[in-house]
């Protein structure tokens, strides 16, 4: 099934000449484009007091894109669970899949920046413990009933559309991480393809279906342009912007891991390359292709990533539609 997804962060520095209202503004027309068009999925992250303005509130963005759209599903990927008070949280997942009529989906993470958790008043030791219990919570939450809950009685309505309520899905990017999604989880995002296979694995140990290999896209960036030397020039600021910001807070797998943007390019993880590339890619991926987008990378503006779409809309997807 050859899938595009759309992704957005929302990072904004100065030397995008953007508002963040507008560039908000971008991403709804874009999601609703991107629905037109057969896509199936728009792909939002979530971090705290970032200097560039990295979205904090990405449920809110949901709701909004849910509301633009009619069948594109929405996943938050990732949410930092430490970061979450859970009746909170289940009251407002509850409350967007009620307004997308089940096209949410949310991926818990432990969070890895420190300075990040500490505004919540955790630590990366609590961390763990944290997602554990935010998916015990959820399940428990989403039946509508009174539960006992650290003390406390809850209850959590009106119920999500979804019944049970929507999928819980865990990120990770290591095999415990995996294994225990494996374990607590309806389904697992992993931050590089190669912790799928223990996924799957656990999975398999455990007596559940064997979900099969991995079908799904990665963080690279990739732009579409009818002149690539000069599209490059363009992009790599925004390129090393975020590279850096990455950087600043440690190794993560599947981020960048120098601020270089030559070795960045070779190594595939920025690309900027005309509509033929990417056409190639496509039939060499087959029916099981999936794309990625991520049009306003590192603070790209928007009419600059309108300009990788419209060409992708106008000579890659007559010949490869979504489907």
């Amino acid at each position: 099934m050859r899938t595009y997804a759309l992704r957005f962060d929302f990072r904004n520095p100065a030397m995008g000449g953007t508002g963040m209202a507008d560039r908000y503004a971008a991403a709804l027309d874009m999601a609703a484009w991107a629905d037109e068009r057969g896509f199936k999925r728009v792909i939002l992250s979530e971090h705290h007091g970032a200097e560039d303005g990295f979205i904090s509130s990405p449920l809110t963005m949901a709701a909004a894109i849910t509301a633009r759209t009619k069948n594109l599903d929405v996943q938050v990927a990732a949410m930092v669970s430490a970061t979450h008070n859970p009746i909170r949280l289940a009251e407002d997942i509850a409350a967007v899949d009620l307004i997308s009529q089940g096209r949410i989906s949310v991926v818990l993470a432990n969070g890895y920046i420190e300075r990040e958790l500490a505004m919540f008043g955790e630590s990366l030791s609590s961390r763990f413990k944290r997602t554990r219990e935010m998916v015990h919570f959820l399940r428990r939450a989403w039946t509508g009933e009174e539960f006992e809950w650290e003390g406390r009685t809850v209850r959590v309505t009106p119920t999500p559309y979804t019944p049970g309520g929507p999928k819980i899905v865990l990120g990770g990017a290591s095999e415990p991480a995996s294994r225990r999604a494996a374990r607590l989880a309806d389904d697992f995002l992993p931050s590089t393809p190669d912790c799928w296979e223990f996924y799957r694995d656990e999975l398999i140990k455990l007596g559940k279906p064997d979900p099969g290999p991995y079908h799904g896209g990665d963080v690279s960036f990739f732009h579409v342009s009818s002149d690539p030397e000069r599209d490059w020039q363009r992009i790599k600021p925004y390129a090393i912007h975020e590279a850096t910001e990455y950087m600043r807070h440690g190794t993560v797998a599947g981020h960048p891991t120098t601020p270089d943007p030559e070795q960045l390019r070779a190594a595939g993880m920025y690309t900027v390359l005309p509509p033929t590339d990417l056409a190639k890619r496509l039939s060499d991926q087959g029916e099981s292709a999936w794309l990625n987008f991520h049009p306003m990378m590192g603070g790209i503006p928007p009419r600059l990533a309108w300009e990788s779409l419209e060409l992708f809309d106008r000579e890659v997807l007559p010949q490869f539609p979504a489907h």
